[in-house]
């Protein structure tokens, strides 16, 4: 796989966490996905990093949205499915470059 693929589902993962902060999500679940956002999107705006920068990168987005059960509101947990999608396939794309 290219790095074009991994900087496309960089851009999706991030689209999705941002498409969340529009919605009227709880609370506590707001801080986890905005700082995951933030990651995601320092991933997927600026400069892609090395291979072992990224994973430890995603890591924390993956760690941030395991916070994460219900937004309560079905539109933003259809978002976050779709960023936990795009977070395991870049993951198993950088496992597939190893």
């Amino acid at each position: 796989m290219s790095d074009d693929d991994v900087e496309r589902l960089l851009v999706t993962l991030h689209d999705h966490l941002a498409a969340t902060a529009t919605r009227p999500v709880r609370e506590d679940v707001s801080r986890w996905l905005g700082e995951a956002e933030a990651v995601a999107g320092d991933l997927a705006l600026g400069a892609t990093p090395t291979d072992d920068v990224l994973r430890t990168r995603l890591g924390h987005v993956e760690h941030l949205l395991s916070n994460v059960e219900s937004t309560e509101d079905a539109e933003a947990d259809d978002h976050v499915a779709a960023a936990n999608a795009a977070l395991a396939d870049v993951l198993k794309l950088l496992d597939e470059r190893e």
